[in-house]
């Protein structure tokens, strides 16, 4: 007996159509808005993580050597991946450039609700525009997929910050401050408890009073006072980029799922603009749904032109629990429309009527393993069949079939020259 690896899921038929219907619904969206899906690869080079990241990233990949020598990793995120593909292409790509893509990433690290060593992720990202309606498409089609999955406002919000004003706001202390280290610690906020927090800010260079006096600005939704609190004019074109978001979030009908919060941060560090995290307001998802935001000196750290870029990516496994916890999670369980079921010798005519059926788009099953009637009629039962087709020999004798409906039990014989039809998925209803 083999035990599955820590951290690497496995779904059975009935979880994995609730799973694929999810899935489903959110790219559906997603190719409304003109995205198109891309293919990319599960390696990639080691140094395309450690150039980003540092060589401490390894301690979190699925790194290794392969057969020719070469440093690879799985795949952690999209991010350099996708970067890497715009600089490969360069000026040929119409811009701007709207791509999306599902796929499983890896990494190697604790595993906790929501978050596994492989996932599963829904990345959409916008290359070569730096308007804010760019953002707020991001944040609209995010917001779309939600509602399309039965979630209103009342489930879910959308944190909204931007990284300049973060910076601003550390830049304009008297102290020399370490910024990243600074951003990185309000990402850690909610999870830490308040003296480490405070910590961690007296560690990036602020005194304590600075860092009391900073996080105390944070908490504020009035970005006036901002602007007042920094002086300077790198805080208030963030303030006034943010806005413009905000409005035209509005355009797009959905400013009500958005929410102003400093304290979002999102710690990555190629972050550049605008940052938002998706929330469970219930607060029964102990973590960020997912998240997004403006990148746009990524293309150009891989070597490629300047080009702005804002994405998300929509983590799946967070997702599943938050439309488990709102009750909306699709119903689990395969769905079969007809199981043509044979009598004595018709097999032949019977896969017929199937490869008909199934021609017409329908879901079918049949007998392969020589069963009795009881047993296929069990069988049929078994995998919710709605309709059972019997072809018997007394059936063709009579040029016809048996359709038998398997929520009532009731049967109706049906002439071979009406069914399989044209078009349509008539039931017992349509003759009995």
């Amino acid at each position: 007996m083999y035990d599955g690896l820590k951290g690497f899921r496995e779904f059975y038929p009935d979880e994995m159509s609730a799973r694929r219907g999810v899935t489903d619904a959110i790219e559906d969206r997603v190719r409304r808005y003109g995205f198109r899906e891309i293919g990319t690869p599960a390696l990639e080079r080691t140094q395309l993580y450690t150039d980003k990241s540092g060589e401490e990233i390894v301690e979190e990949l699925y790194a290794f050597e392969d057969k020719g020598g070469r440093e690879v990793a799985l795949t952690p995120e999209l991010t350099p991946t996708v970067a890497r593909m715009v600089v490969g292409k360069g000026s040929a790509l119409q811009k701007p450039i709207k791509w999306f893509s599902t796929r499983p990433f890896w990494r190697y690290e604790q595993v906790q609700q929501g978050r596994f060593r492989e996932f599963y992720q829904t990345n959409i990202d916008i290359f070569g525009s730096d308007h804010p309606e760019a953002d707020a498409e991001i944040l609209a089609v995010a917001a779309d997929t939600m509602t399309d999955l039965g979630l209103s406002a009342e489930d879910f919000e959308f944190r909204v910050s931007h990284r300049d004003i973060l910076g601003g706001l550390l830049e304009s202390m008297d102290s020399d401050v370490e910024t990243g280290d600074a951003i990185r610690a309000v990402d850690k906020k909610e999870k830490i408890d308040t003296e480490a927090y405070y910590g961690l800010l007296v560690d990036a260079g602020l005194t304590r009073s600075e860092a009391e006096s900073f996080d105390s600005v944070l908490g504020t939704d009035d970005l006036d006072d901002l602007v007042d609190f920094a002086g300077t004019d790198r805080v208030e074109a963030a303030v006034e980029n943010l806005r413009a978001v905000l409005e035209a979030t509005a355009s797009f009908d959905v400013r009500e799922h958005c929410k102003i919060s400093l304290e979002t941060a999102r710690g990555l560090d190629y972050y550049t603009g605008v940052v938002f995290e998706c929330f469970d307001t219930a607060g029964e998802v102990s973590r960020s749904v997912f998240g997004g935001g403006r990148y746009d000196d990524l293309i150009e750290g891989y070597g490629g032109q300047p080009t702005p870029a804002v994405g998300v990516g929509i983590g799946h496994e967070t997702l599943s629990l938050l439309c488990q916890h709102a009750g909306v999670w699709p119903e689990e369980g395969s769905e079969t429309d007809y199981y043509v079921l044979t009598v004595g010798d018709t097999r032949e005519t019977a896969l017929e009527i199937a490869q008909e059926l199934r021609g017409l788009g329908h879901t079918v099953e049949t007998d392969l393993s020589g069963r009795g009637f009881g047993d296929q009629l069990s069988y049929a039962d078994g995998i919710g069949a709605e309709t059972v087709v019997i072809v018997g020999e007394q059936d063709l004798a009579d040029d016809a079939v048996t359709l038998k409906d398997m929520a009532s039990g009731d049967q109706v014989q049906v002439p071979l020259s009406d069914f399989p039809p044209e078009e349509g998925r008539p039931t017992y209803e349509d003759f009995g």
